[in-house]
């Protein structure tokens, strides 16, 4: 782990409570892990979605700092998306796009809601999505129609947009689903980080927790990375035709956005241009921008620094 800087030691982290949601799906159902972190009887919750090849654990340092910042109960729920993580894989690979993701996200939220009860409706809900897990808050917070226990108060879109490079889609066609197997977790890790560069600076001790959380042991006793790989079939079969109609529809879905939105980009970033986060500024929401040197995609929100921006947007409004 050479390539990362030498920072401040990190203590020890608790644990998260872990639980699963049952989604349906066109073929029957499936189960979908999540992590809860906070007060389980919280009306004020924070929703916290990872990107394409990741995992609900890549939120542990930012959900700790929002239960222990916030003045009032808070719980903050981490999903594993479907086939990743502690989540079922899905017998068609077909299915992991947004559109089935999204359906799990009110399937999990429905079900918070219950825990709850009818006499304690859910107060506030917001949402921090990187990457693929922005996508999917835009496809929930842009229709308002959703059965959505209350609207999405705060949007954070951790670099992502509704328009989305070719180039980018292109470099994720290379990698997802592309894996092997690993002698232990410092390989595995220095492996990852290889593919990793854009998330800009990380401590080494955390890089290697997250890295812990995102593989799994093979029955021969090495480790191999947490996700089907079948994830990567839809992200292959995409073409650039497909990709400008799913643009179009995702700004369609933008402009509906009334929630509170900001949008992190980091300045490196191949996936989310200058020109369409300047775009976002100006339409919809009329997202708050916060650039960031020294990354490109996507921040990992593990950084005091970027910890404190989210903090203080979720947190104070």
């Amino acid at each position: 782990m050479t390539l990362l800087p030498t920072l401040a030691p990190v203590a020890t982290a608790p644990s998260p409570q872990l639980e699963w949601v049952t989604c349906p799906h066109p073929e029957g159902q499936h189960r979908m892990a999540f992590w809860r972190w906070g007060d389980a009887s919280a009306r004020r919750l924070v929703v916290c979605v990872h990107g394409l090849t990741r995992q609900g654990r890549d939120f542990d340092r930012l959900a700790q700092a929002l239960v222990a910042q916030s003045s009032e109960p808070l719980q903050v729920i981490c999903p594993d998306v479907a086939g990743r993580g502690r989540s079922e894989w899905l017998s068609d690979p077909a299915l992991y796009q947004i559109p089935q993701y999204a359906g799990d996200m009110l399937a999990m939220l429905g079900q918070i809601q219950q825990q709850l009860g009818a006499d304690k409706p859910l107060q506030s809900l917001d949402w921090v999505g990187t990457s693929m897990g922005g996508l999917i808050g835009m496809v929930l917070a842009g229709q308002p129609g959703l059965p959505l226990p209350c609207p999405i108060r705060c949007l954070v879109l951790n670099d992502v947009g509704p328009a989305i490079t070719w180039s980018s889609v292109q470099r994720m066609q290379t990698y997802v689903g592309q894996y092997g197997q690993y002698r232990d977790l410092d390989e595995a890790a220095a492996a990852l980080w290889t593919l990793s560069q854009g998330f800009g600076p990380v401590l080494p001790q955390v890089w290697r927790e997250m890295s812990a959380h995102m593989t799994r042991p093979t029955a021969d006793g090495q480790l191999t990375l947490h996700y089907d790989p079948a994830i990567g079939v839809p992200v292959r079969a995409l073409t650039p035709e497909a990709a400008t109609a799913g643009e179009a529809m995702l700004w369609s879905l933008y402009d509906q956005i009334q929630a509170k939105t900001l949008l992190i980009r980091g300045q490196d970033s191949d996936l989310l241009t200058p020109e369409t986060a300047n775009q976002m500024t100006q339409r919809g929401p009329r997202a708050q921008l916060d650039t960031w040197p020294g990354c490109g995609h996507a921040p990992t929100l593990t950084g005091d620094d970027q910890i404190a921006v989210l903090t203080h947007f979720l947190l104070a409004n």
